[in-house]
């Protein structure tokens, strides 16, 4: 069964693959992977040895858990009401009726099923601080849009966000490949963790008045636009403190440094941010979360330099 189309969808509906193409939401797929390739960098620039698949392992079990929490969030927002006829945001498949809930749900739960084989791999590899690492990130996806109370219904969600998708990915990805934890690591995963949380401001500011009106007390609908703005920019501006100390620390790695040149589109990026409304978030939504990847992917190739 397919829910009714949606009236203000002009979009034609993808089918097969590309529907749930759709429904992962591709350009949030790079927050997931980005703090494995730094964290896995970083241990490796320390002279920890190439675990290749371990870390390939983590790499997808991370998608994974993403994609299932972007479509749990898909089946719940719309159940809950909050994908109303007022979001500007991108189409969700729920909502737009191309897809019935509880298909989107089973492909959640079949997502984080997955993660959960790959992540019995993992635990065999990592031990039970990877066993720990796994079961609070499935929890921390469903509590996001899942429970009575959930999380993306609070101020919290930049937190969770800054925690998962920074300090525990990163660190997490680190131990795999080294058996230890570094300060280098807990740095880096502040950065990306800030850069990560900056999107979903974004997002949050984007859908301000629709949230307010479902009751829906996001970090965007408390602060108001204007420290919303202020929020976004320490959160883009502080992770290039990082490169410092990675580069000038022990082991010295300089090439750290490199990730610096995406400092010029962060700022190019706060000051769109401060102009854009209504739909026009779209764009610097996605460009924010290239932003972290760039930022990740020069830091973690200037680490091994």
């Amino acid at each position: 069964m397919v829910m009714p189309p949606d009236p203000n969808s002009t979009l034609m509906p993808p089918r097969g693959w590309r529907l749930w193409w759709t429904a992962a939401r591709p350009r949030t797929l790079t927050l997931a992977a980005t703090p494995v390739l730094a964290g896995s960098a970083l241990a490796w620039s320390e002279g920890a040895p190439l675990h290749l698949m371990p870390a390939l392992a983590a790499l997808c079990g991370a998608l994974l858990i993403q994609v299932g929490t972007n479509l749990h969030n898909d089946a719940a927002d719309f159940e809950s009401g909050n994908d109303g006829e007022e979001r500007v945001g991108p189409t969700r498949v729920t909502a737009a009726g191309w897809a019935h809930p509880r298909a989107v749900r089973m492909a959640a739960l079949s997502a984080f099923a997955l993660a959960v084989a790959l992540g019995g791999y993992l635990v065999a590899v990592g031990g039970w601080p990877i066993l720990a690492i796994g079961i609070a990130s499935l929890l921390a996806g469903w509590a996001y849009s899942g429970g009575p109370r959930p999380v993306s219904h609070t101020p919290f969600g930049e937190v969770l966000v800054w925690l998962f998708f920074g300090l525990v990915a990163v660190a997490g990805s680190h131990y795999l490949q080294s058996g230890g934890l570094a300060a280098s690591a807990l740095v880096t995963g502040s950065a990306l963790g800030l850069l990560a949380a900056a999107v979903l401001l974004v997002n949050n500011t984007r859908d301000r008045v629709g949230d307010l009106a479902a009751g829906r007390r996001t970090l965007a609908a408390v602060l108001g636009p204007e420290r919303a703005r202020r929020a976004y920019a320490l959160m883009v501006l502080l992770p290039f403190m990082a490169p410092f100390p990675l580069a000038f620390g022990e082991p010295l790695r300089p090439g750290a440094l490199l990730a610096l040149l995406a400092l010029l589109r962060g700022l190019v990026l706060i000051r769109a941010f401060g102009r854009a409304e209504g739909a026009a978030l779209n764009e610097v939504l996605a460009s924010t979360a290239r932003l972290c990847f760039v930022f990740g992917l020069l830091l973690a190739v200037g680490v091994l330099l």
